[in-house]
């Protein structure tokens, strides 16, 4: 089916419903602090929310700061995140990064993009969801769940990332956007999935340019 873009009125309906369904959006990675968070993340990386909270819980109760986490050293770190996905790599990214935190940014994770994608193993996405999640900025990180809900709920025809991003912050009205991020994933997650979507749970029903029925007025 050609892509089919949702009208101004049925995107604000959309998140209507969608923060009438899920009034407290927030993330499902489990952290103590911004700069937990920020491993959280990066570790994330082709990885479950489920599969990183597995490791970080023992991780984060033994090192929580950049301190801790540079005295853990490497080898003990590699052993807390060994069922992560590319840990190897990931371990020595969160060191690089603690270490520059604790020399450039006093310890602190900081609040401003440039900052953050100058940190390695930081790229747009984990800045967006920092600056969303930890500082509540009104930024669009856009993951594959987003990817897909945009393109089928009619809200981007766009393929990349920055493109959805784009699309997203110009279309979603202002009151929602804070929380967009949340409210689109945890949708694609749970209900709009990948594969045997939960369409008859879906509170765009009525709405989406996939359902053949959209438009009907059916109360969702």
């Amino acid at each position: 089916m050609a892509f089919q873009e949702l009208t101004a009125r049925d995107i604000r309906t959309l998140m209507k419903r969608l923060a009438k369904a899920c009034p407290e959006p927030k993330t499902e990675l489990y952290s103590v602090n911004h700069y937990t968070l920020l491993v959280a993340v990066m570790l994330s990386a082709q990885m479950t929310d489920k599969g990183v909270n597995k490791a970080t819980g023992a991780l984060f109760s033994v090192a929580d700061t950049p301190q801790k986490m540079l005295a853990l050293g490497e080898e003990k770190l590699k052993e807390y995140i060994r069922s992560v996905n590319l840990y190897p790599t990931k371990a020595k990214r969160i060191l690089e990064t603690s270490k520059i935190l604790l020399e450039r940014f006093g310890g602190e994770v900081p609040a401003d993009r440039d900052a953050l994608e100058s940190l390695p193993g930081v790229g747009r996405k984990t800045a967006n969801v920092i600056l969303n999640c930890a500082f509540g900025q009104a930024v669009m990180p856009v993951d594959t769940h987003i990817l897909r809900v945009s393109r089928r709920l009619g809200l981007s025809r766009h393929t990349t990332p920055r493109g959805v991003e784009e699309d997203l912050m110009q279309k979603i009205p202002e009151e929602y956007l804070r929380d967009a991020h949340h409210l689109l994933l945890l949708h694609g997650r749970y209900v709009c999935k990948a594969r045997n979507p939960q369409c008859a749970n879906c509170v765009a029903a009525d709405i989406c340019p996939k359902n053949p029925d959209a438009g009907s007025g059916q109360p969702q």
